[in-house]
């Protein structure tokens, strides 16, 4: 089973297919997407991510490093951040709901850190996906000002 429900590589989803997919949960994914648009200068594309496992995602890179990818799923989508060092550190100590407490003790430690995939269909889910994108961000920026 893929994270997105697009599979497909052969097969581009369109905007409408993933609105319906989504249901309940389409304004809160164009919401979502508008606040990362507006906070944080990113450049988005729909792209087939890694395979079939991952499935078709809206991918929103700034300055061409992946700062998180959205999968639709129906009625929910699922919000990948991959986090390491401090920012996992601070999400481990955040106060975060069962989603995100069940994406960071499920991801398996890489190199980079640990892909988070949180499935998001509450409020709270929003939230807390919008405060691990923060924490990327945050590792991002501190990596670009550190001395070379």
């Amino acid at each position: 089973m893929s994270y997105s429900a697009f599979a497909d590589r052969r097969r581009e989803p369109t905007a409408i297919e993933i609105l319906e997919l989504l249901g309940p949960m389409a304004k809160a994914w164009e919401a979502f997407g508008q606040h990362l648009r507006e906070t944080y200068a990113v450049q988005e594309d729909l792209k087939f991510m890694y395979g079939m496992k991952y499935g078709w995602a809206l991918r929103f890179r700034r300055r061409g490093n992946l700062l998180t990818a959205l999968y639709p799923a129906s009625g929910a989508f699922v919000v990948q951040v991959i986090l390491g060092g401090a920012a996992l550190e601070q999400a481990e100590c955040s106060e975060l709901g069962k989603h995100a407490r069940q994406a960071i003790e499920a991801a398996k430690p890489y190199p980079e850190g640990k892909w988070l995939f949180v499935r998001v269909d509450s409020r709270t889910d929003i939230q807390d996906a919008r405060k691990l994108v923060a924490l990327k961000y945050a590792a991002m920026a501190k990596r670009k000002a550190a001395p070379a």
